[in-house]
């Protein structure tokens, strides 16, 4: 089995690309801590790996993430091992029971919901694509007053770059398609 990477615009998140499907077709899975880490074998394995903060699975790939001045090369070869090993082992990525809802949603008020579904349709269609491929993912957190919020996750969370692609990407494009949007907000 051969395990490619790929750098993320986030310097602390490395991109591995196991060439197999991690979700799939199934909805992105972020751990954020050890504690979530739980939900998968995969995620606690990488979690076991000293100096991983965090993990995110994607379609085909996972992003791990790590502390800054700890060195990739010191944990990049742990990574690769237990990735590979689970695997070959085929064993499952998610643990019996898991639901996948990170119910991180807010309640849309119904006047709104027409246009909390346009706004989730362009962030579904435009937006995840294109940070997909960066590593990260941004999901739809709620819609009040004009004010988007979103929730960054993979190597979107904690990069350098994650606001001026909030600001001048997701907020620039929301504006145009929705005139309700008067502004784009990350949450944590």
């Amino acid at each position: 089995m051969f395990i490619q990477t790929e750098d993320t615009p986030n310097p602390a998140s490395l991109k591995f690309l196991p060439g197999r499907e991690v979700t799939g077709s199934a909805p992105p899975v972020d751990f954020p801590n050890q504690d979530a880490a739980e939900a998968s074998p995969l995620a606690a394995a990488l979690f076991a790996i000293e100096g991983v903060t965090s993990v995110f699975f994607g379609a085909d790939y996972i992003v791990v993430s790590k502390p800054e001045g700890l060195e990739w090369q010191l944990v990049k070869p742990a990574i690769l091992t237990a990735i590979m090993e689970h695997f070959i082992a085929e064993r499952p990525l998610m643990a019996a029971g898991f639901t996948g809802s990170d119910g991180g949603e807010a309640e849309v008020a119904e006047e709104d919901a027409e246009v909390v579904a346009i706004i989730k349709q362009i962030l579904d269609t435009r937006v995840r694509p294109a940070v997909a491929q960066d590593g990260g993912d941004i999901v739809f957190h709620g819609f009040e007053n004009g004010i988007v919020s979103l929730h960054m996750r993979g190597a979107c969370a904690g990069c350098p770059s994650a606001t001026a692609t909030l600001k001048q990407g997701v907020e620039n494009l929301l504006k145009h398609y929705v005139p309700s949007v008067s502004e784009v907000r990350a949450v944590i």
